[in-house]
């Protein structure tokens, strides 16, 4: 499977300099209190930024967190739990920027943290205004949310079509090769699973799969 990887720019020194706006995956567990109570998201997020941050670019780092409305901030909505661990776990301390759609100061070697993308309105449906203003944001962006790769929101899709550079973190590109490598030449039988509350979203992968499979589970 052919596709641009990070790690690859960051080799070359395409990075360097650059803004790099990477869209994790952080949507962590909380308590009542607004604690996490599971980091593991976090910290495999942490290997792209850190490559980021090595190659000398200016970082901009989001993510969603629950199921805020667009348009309407509330305290529980906040990334700020999320940067103040990712700082604990990076020995840095990482500013949570609201409001950064039409734009964002950032600086070779410096690390933000922009709040909630499901804040920012026309997210979710993916508007072409929205993207075309998180496209100019940056210079390069990361996909490394491959739990969210299948919607085609603002953050996930219409970023990439307006960003000079689009590309595959370290946890999306595994993904695509594991995906790559079990597609292309498989061990037969080969056996797809399947899971999810929604089927509707899946019928597309469902077809796909069921050609290549020799057995298909819907959980």
């Amino acid at each position: 499977m052919q596709f641009i990887r990070f790690s690859d720019l960051c080799a070359n020194g395409q990075a360097t300099g650059q803004r790099v706006f990477i869209r994790a995956d952080l949507n962590v567990p909380q308590n009542d209190a607004g604690e996490i109570t599971e980091d593991t998201r976090i910290r495999a997020s942490i290997p792209a930024i850190q490559m980021a941050l090595d190659a000398g670019a200016a970082v901009m780092v989001t993510s969603h967190l629950g199921r805020p409305t667009e348009g309407e901030f509330k305290p529980e909505d906040s990334l700020a739990p999320v940067a103040a661990r990712m700082g604990e776990l990076m020995g840095r301390n990482i500013p949570v920027v609201a409001n950064w759609v039409d734009g964002v100061s950032v600086e070779p070697g410096q690390l933000v943290m922009l709040e909630n993308c499901r804040l920012n309105v026309g997210e979710k449906k993916n508007k072409p205004e929205l993207a075309a203003k998180l496209g100019q944001l940056c210079d390069i962006f990361v996909h490394d949310a491959f739990g969210t790769a299948h919607r085609a929101e603002g953050s996930t899709y219409g970023i990439a079509e307006t960003a000079p550079i689009a590309c595959a973190g370290p946890l999306l590109a595994a993904e695509m090769d594991a995906i790559g490598k079990a597609l292309a030449a498989p061990k037969r039988p080969l056996i797809a699973i399947v899971a999810g509350s929604k089927v509707s979203t899946k019928l597309t992968i469902l077809q796909a799969l069921a050609k290549n499979v020799d057995g298909l589970i819907v959980g």
